[in-house]
């Protein structure tokens, strides 16, 4: 059977998407020997030196640059052509892109459906038009997969979608994630990015379902309790603070008074994370809605307590290994409590490296080349 996936994410190593879209393609080889295998690559990009062994990566053009237009080109025309031209027999986009009109079978994985829940997301009229376009494409799939059950449900009731035809594929924190291979690398972390000796982390984005203004909020108690010691490390690069989608969290902070307990690091490079998360006290997300909630996962592989919110996928991915908070005077006292009492933080701790075990990308990949199959007898 011969497996097209669209790249477009390929070279975007820090998105979900990108991430989503690299693991898949380095174990499925592994565990599906007998696919074959294409990635069609956007026009921008050329074929990269790190392409999985088994794969074959297809250029689609000499493009220097890329636009919001160029992305619905290559999604709707060039990516289900192209799929056609190699003689794949089943088309796989693996993100919220789907071609409205497909000439072979059609697999799509949808990580979330943010936009449909929460309007902020869709404004302006190019967002809504994209929304619309991959949102009655995504019906014309075989087959769709998602990341987790609280997904799986929003798809059902925001895209109209059968129950039957949705399956879902959990995602996994990387093998790298560890709370003891490569501590060798984690003092010099520590000074590129002049971290303090202890620290609650958070690391991610900072739109607005991210709620890391109840972080911050939170942050009014820890701080007067031992901030002093204990100070937040923000890492992540920022936005252009709007008021709306992103609000200003540099302005909030200051409203709040609790620039001396805050660090903010900006962007963080994926070979960081790991020791990142093994030099943090606390990992908290603080976040309305995920499709998945990954960072948690890695952050608890790397041997770190965390916090959620009550978002429910945490209470399905997480069970009971993550502290789950309400709001942020709960948020508060679970960093307090963990930061010190040693015996609780320990138990997280084993609880979150017990269940991040239970999660691999190749079962992952397992469970992926099964839809494949559903979908090529169908």
């Amino acid at each position: 059977m011969h497996i097209a996936i669209n790249g477009w994410f390929w070279a975007q190593k820090s998105t979900g998407s990108g991430q989503y879209l690299r693991q898949l393609l380095a174990h499925l080889p592994l565990v599906a020997p007998e696919l074959e295998i294409s990635l069609i690559l956007p026009p921008h990009l050329p074929a990269p030196g790190d392409i999985p062994a088994g794969v074959r990566a297809i250029e689609t053009g000499r493009r220097r640059r890329t636009s919001k237009l160029g992305k619905v080109r290559f999604e709707q025309r060039v990516f289900p052509r192209a799929a056609r031209a190699i003689g794949a027999d089943i088309a796989h986009v693996p993100y919220w892109g789907t071609p409205l009109a497909c000439p072979i079978k059609l697999v799509t994985t949808v990580l979330d459906v943010v936009p449909l829940l929460y309007p902020i997301y869709s404004q302006g009229l190019f967002t809504n038009l994209y929304t619309s376009l991959v949102s009655a494409a995504a019906r014309g799939s075989n087959h769709i997969i998602t990341i987790s059950e609280t997904a799986k449900i929003d798809i059902e009731e925001q895209l109209r979608i059968a129950e039957e035809d949705i399956s879902v594929t959990y995602l996994a924190p990387d093998e790298r994630f560890h709370p003891r291979l490569g501590t060798e690398e984690d003092e010099a972390v520590r000074a590129k990015y002049d971290l303090p000796e202890r620290f609650v982390l958070y690391l991610g984005g900072f739109d607005w379902r991210k709620q890391v203004n109840t972080l911050l909020l939170a942050y009014t108690y820890v701080g007067e309790a031992d901030g002093d010691t204990f100070p937040l490390v923000i890492a992540g690069r920022e936005p252009v603070y709007d008021d709306r989608l992103f609000p200003d969290l540099r302005a909030y902070s200051r409203r709040l008074n609790i620039d001396d307990y805050l660090r903010w690091i900006g962007f963080v490079d994926e070979a960081d994370k790991p020791a990142l998360y093994r030099l943090a006290d606390v990992f908290v997300v603080p976040s309305l809605y995920e499709g998945f909630g990954l960072t948690a996962l890695e952050a608890m592989k790397s041997g770190t307590a965390v916090i959620t919110s009550n978002a429910i996928v945490f209470e399905e991915i997480l069970e009971d290994a993550a502290y789950i908070v309400n709001n942020a005077r709960e948020m508060a006292g679970a960093i307090i409590a963990l930061l010190i009492q040693q015996p609780l933080r320990d138990a997280m701790i084993n609880q979150g490296l017990a269940l991040a075990s239970n999660y691999s990308w190749r079962k992952t990949a397992q469970e992926t080349a099964a839809v494949y199959e559903r979908v090529a007898r169908a």
